[in-house]
């Protein structure tokens, strides 16, 4: 039970920079690893990744210092621990960075020692990631929130709103939702050939096609549902992630969209608009992270109505959480374990969304790799939501391809849908 070492190599993630791979090695010879992803459109108040900054090697993004951290700081310190001490490994690795963004050693350095450990004691006990991570409480296979359309920071093109997104609810088993969800994507496809719009994909495996218009995005997704015979709402639904960080006017206090300067009060109407005639089902970072006044009146006027996640503003980290729970902000929270750092620290986070009736969102990054511990993470917590992109692009379809081994080889499991339809039904 003992961990004998840790090892940490510089890999690519699925944008070609630089990651890093952490091997945790007991003293019986069993391993546990975690590749480390990297984000693009990236909160203020995230956990820090520690980069090179040698412009010699990948620009300034190498990881050398990290992998130094892992093999150097934190391997001597955690050798002899007990594997299954998850909580007093991760606070260890707190206390060694010393900062409040885990800065010194880097984010990206304990979060793969942190995932990597939680491997090890996976393979020790003999039990599949989920299991070892929520026990028999792991009831429920999520819901996929599915990219088809990227813009923003993730795409080449001129769309302002970062993500849009499908959401197939109305089946009985994730296996038929991931089915539909990949006949929708392939309409897509077919129909943005026949309007001479590029299928070139973005940094999640949606399309990026140039258009700027919002409703235009919202109505090729449509259509692309009901040519592959979905009824909209009724089996499928909409979400947007808008990143509305990237779009605030700070100074005075407006959203830049689709070529104008919105106030407060226009912005919502946009909103209203969205909402009243298209079928959201969510909506993901509508104000941006420090627009604390702007949350409060879009959670006050729309969360009887979509699913309000908040990523930026939160960023899995359960301070920024609790003051947006004790104002009343949005009714969901994103969950990204690179955000905060270490799988502790996300497991209190979502703990207390759970606590306080909010729904969790279990997120990948754009700069991903093939690890899949953040679909074992879903099942674990029984978060009704994951979100990994597009049904393309390896990085992205490995996730979703453990989900369907989950719910072939585990009895039991249910596919989350029907539970959140009659939740968000109108």
């Amino acid at each position: 039970m003992k961990i004998k070492d840790l090892k940490a190599y510089e890999v690519l993630d699925s944008r070609g920079n630089p990651t890093l791979k952490v091997v945790c090695v007991l003293d019986n010879g069993i391993k546990g690893s975690a590749y480390v992803p990297s984000g693009a459109s990236t909160g203020t108040y995230e956990a820090i990744e520690l980069r090179d900054s040698d412009k010699k090697r990948f620009h300034g993004k190498g990881v050398l210092k990290a992998i130094n951290s892992v093999e150097n700081e934190i391997a001597p310190r955690i050798k002899d621990m007990n594997v299954f001490e998850q909580r007093e490994i991760d606070e260890l690795l707190i206390n060694l960075d010393g900062t409040e963004n885990k800065g010194r050693l880097g984010a990206n350095a304990i979060l793969g020692v942190s995932l990597a450990v939680a491997r090890a004691a996976a393979h020790l006990a003999g039990v599949p990631l989920f299991r070892y991570i929520g026990g028999l409480y792991s009831n429920y296979l999520p819901v996929p929130l599915m990219n088809f359309i990227n813009g923003g920071a993730h795409a080449d093109n001129p769309l302002d709103i970062q993500e849009f997104m499908i959401v197939p609810y109305g089946f009985d088993t994730f296996k038929d939702a991931l089915r539909a969800g990949s006949e929708v994507y392939h309409t897509l496809k077919k129909i943005l050939k026949e309007k001479r719009l590029s299928t070139s994909i973005g940094d999640e495996g949606g399309f990026a096609p140039q258009i700027e218009n919002t409703k235009k995005a919202l109505d090729l997704l449509l259509e692309a549902i009901e040519k592959t015979g979905y009824k909209p709402e009724e089996e499928i639904s909409l979400a947007l992630d808008v990143a509305a960080t990237e779009l605030w006017e700070k100074e005075n206090n407006t959203y830049r969209i689709e070529g104008k300067e919105l106030k407060m009060d226009e912005f919502m109407k946009f909103y209203s608009d969205i909402i009243n005639n298209y079928p959201i089902f969510s909506i993901e970072d509508p104000l941006a992270e420090e627009d604390w006044e702007g949350w409060k009146k879009f959670t006050a006027e729309f969360k009887n109505k979509i699913m309000i996640v908040g990523d930026d503003i939160f960023v899995t980290n359960p301070k920024r959480f609790k003051r947006g729970i004790d104002e009343g902000i949005a009714n969901s929270i994103l969950i990204k374990l690179n955000q905060i750092g270490t799988l502790t620290e996300t497991l209190e986070t979502i703990n207390m969304a759970k606590s306080n009736a909010y729904n969790t969102v279990i997120s990948h990054r754009s700069g991903e790799t093939e690890d899949t511990f953040i679909a074992d993470l879903a099942v674990g917590t029984n978060s009704m939501f994951i979100k990994t992109g597009a049904v393309a692009r390896g990085e992205r379809t490995c996730k979703y391809n453990r989900l369907l081994e989950i719910e072939e080889e585990y009895e039991g499991l249910k596919y989350a849908g029907k539970e959140i339809k009659k939740l968000y039904e109108k």
